[in-house]
């Protein structure tokens, strides 16, 4: 894509100023039970309390006590459905790095890219690259159109590049990946 054109006077020098940021909150202590319990839930959310309790050995009011705890403390952010994209008609998965105008508030660039409906996530990253979107489209004309009539479009949009996805790898359960085995160090510590 050619270069855009450049920020405005009223550009900023600190381009991450305005993005939202705060305390990194701190970890919430989790138990094996807790633990478990998210395992359980990251195989099949829509499990109930009483086969939890079942599978863990406890009542069901005690798990609920649990889960909601969780829920409180914000490790469980929510519950969702897991989507066959091709089946629901837009099969092509797109990733693409976008460089920011030198200057340009990249939270307004943020709430302007947070509008198009086919963008499916949206990292500020480091190194040569400002954000990396990844989108779901239909098919090259989709994605023709979503590049020119409105990514392009945007005012402080400085450069894109787009990567295709050859094939998607099955995701891995990374709760239970994670919280099943202890960390390498706290493995190693106990040998």
């Amino acid at each position: 894509m050619p270069p855009r054109r450049r920020a405005t006077a009223s550009a900023s020098p600190a381009p991450l100023r305005d993005l939202p940021t705060g305390p990194v909150p701190a970890a919430v202590p989790l138990d094996d039970v807790d633990k478990r319990i998210l395992v359980l839930l990251s195989k099949d959310s829509r499990r109930s309390q009483r086969a939890l309790a079942r599978e863990l050995g406890m009542s069901a009011p005690a798990v609920g006590e649990r889960i909601a705890r969780l829920e409180r403390l914000g490790v469980i952010r929510g519950y969702g459905i897991n989507i066959d994209w091709s089946a629901a008609g837009f099969p092509m998965t797109v990733y693409l790095t976008i460089t920011a105008v030198q200057g340009y508030q990249q939270k307004e660039l943020i709430e302007k890219l947070s509008l198009i409906p086919e963008l499916e996530g949206l990292d500020v990253v480091t190194g040569a690259i400002d954000l990396l979107a990844r989108l779901r489209v239909r098919d090259h004309l989709h994605l023709r159109h979503l590049l020119m009539e409105r990514i392009w479009q945007i005012e402080g949009v400085h450069r894109t590049e787009t990567s295709l996805s050859l094939m998607e790898v099955a995701p891995k359960n990374l709760v239970a990946e994670l919280l099943s085995n202890p960390p390498a160090e706290e493995a190693q510590a106990g040998e």
